[in-house]
C-alpha cells in the first residue's frame, strides 16, 4: 500500500482528535436547542399561570407565548456563541486574544450603536411590565395593528390592511392595548330631535339586553352595554352614548351587531335616524320665501 503523506496523517489525527470534539460540540447543542424549545414553552406557561390566576385563558396563553419565544430567541444565540468559542480552539484559535479583541470591537461599537442598546432597554421594560403581548391589537409609534412578534429589539404589526410594521422599541414612547383583559363597546347611536328620549332609552337597552342573551353573543360580554348619557346636542340629532365591556377583540364584532339591531329594531319603532342635508336653490326664491320679503314699491 502507498504510504501517506504527512499532510494526510495530519488530518487523519485531526479528524480523530478535534473532530470528533467538534462533532460532540455540536450535538450538545443541537439537544440543548431541542430541549429548550420542548420544555421551556410549558415551564413558562405553568409559571405565568401561577401568577396571572384568575384572569382569562387567552390572556395567560399570550402572556406565555410571549415569553417564552424570547426567551427561545435569548437562549439559541448564547447555545451558538457557546459552540462557536468552543470550536475555535479546534482550528488553532486563541479565545484570550479573541476575546480580548472582541471586548476593544464590543466598546467600539457600542459608541455607533446607541440605538440599538436604546431599543433592547426598551424592549427589556415592554416584557417586564407586560405592555403588551403577541396578539393583541395596540397602537404604537403612531401605527395600529396585530402584535405578531415582540423581542429585545423591536415589535411587529400587521395593520388591518394586511401591512406589515417592523417598530424599534426605542421608537416606542407611547403604548396603547386596545385588548388587554378586556375591551370596551363604546358607541354613538343619533336620533332626531322630535323623538321621545325616554322611550328611546328604552328600546336601545332593550335590544342590548336581547343582544346580551342571545346564544350566538352572549359568550362575548362581560357587562351589558347600556345607555350612558345624552352625548352631544349635534347639527342633525340627538347624540346617545352607550357602553359595555366585552372580551378582549370582541369589541369590534358586537359594536356591528348592536348596530344593525338597533337600525333594524328603530325602524319597527318609527324613530327616526337623522343625517345632515342642505336645500339649495336656483333661480328665484321659493313662494313661500318671496310671502316673506319686504316689497321694494314705494
Amino acid at each position: 500500500m502507498p504510504e501517506l503523506s504527512k499532510t494526510q496523517i495530519f488530518s487523519m489525527e485531526w479528524l480523530k482528535a478535534s473532530g470528533i470534539s467538534i462533532l460532540i460540540s455540536v450535538i450538545i447543542a443541537l439537544v440543548l436547542y431541542f430541549l429548550m424549545r420542548h420544555l421551556v414553552p410549558p415551564l413558562i406557561r405553568k409559571v405565568v399561570s401561577q401568577r396571572m390566576k384568575g384572569e382569562p385563558k387567552a390572556e395567560v396563553e399570550k402572556r406565555a407565548h410571549t415569553l417564552s419565544s424570547v426567551l427561545v430567541n435569548i437562549g439559541t444565540v448564547i447555545i451558538v456563541i457557546i459552540v462557536i468559542f468552543t470550536i475555535l480552539p479546534e482550528f488553532g484559535v486563541n479565545i484570550a486574544a479573541a476575546l480580548a479583541g472582541l471586548g476593544i470591537v464590543g466598546l467600539a461599537v457600542s459608541f455607533g450603536a446607541q440605538s440599538l442598546i436604546r431599543d433592547i432597554i426598551a424592549g427589556i421594560f415592554v416584557l417586564l411590565e407586560d405592555q403588551y403581548r403577541v396578539g393583541d391589537v395596540v397602537n404604537v409609534a403612531g401605527i395600529g395593528g396585530l402584535v405578531e412578534e415582540t423581542g429585545l429589539r423591536r415589535t411587529v404589526l400587521r395593520d388591518f390592511d394586511g401591512t406589515v410594521h417592523s417598530i424599534s422599541n426605542g421608537e416606542i414612547k407611547t403604548a396603547s392595548n386596545l385588548t388587554k383583559k378586556y375591551a370596551r363597546v363604546n358607541l354613538n347611536v343619533s336620533v332626531g330631535y322630535g323623538e321621545n328620549l325616554d322611550h328611546v332609552f328604552e328600546v336601545i337597552n332593550r335590544v342590548c339586553q336581547e343582544m346580551a342573551e342571545d346564544p350566538k353573543w352572549k359568550n362575548d360580554f362581560i357587562t351589558t352595554p347600556k345607555v350612558l348619557r345624552v352625548d352631544k346636542l349635534g347639527d342633525s340629532g340627538i347624540e346617545i352614548k352607550i357602553l359595555g365591556d366585552v372580551k378582549p377583540m370582541r369589541q369590534w364584532d358586537v359594536m356591528g351587531g348592536l348596530r344593525l339591531r338597533i337600525k333594524k329594531t328603530f325602524d319597527k319603532e318609527g324613530i327616526e335616524i337623522p343625517w345632515p342635508h342642505t336645500k339649495i336653490y336656483f333661480g328665484n326664491s321659493p313662494p313661500d320665501m318671496r310671502r316673506n320679503q319686504p316689497s321694494s314699491k314705494n
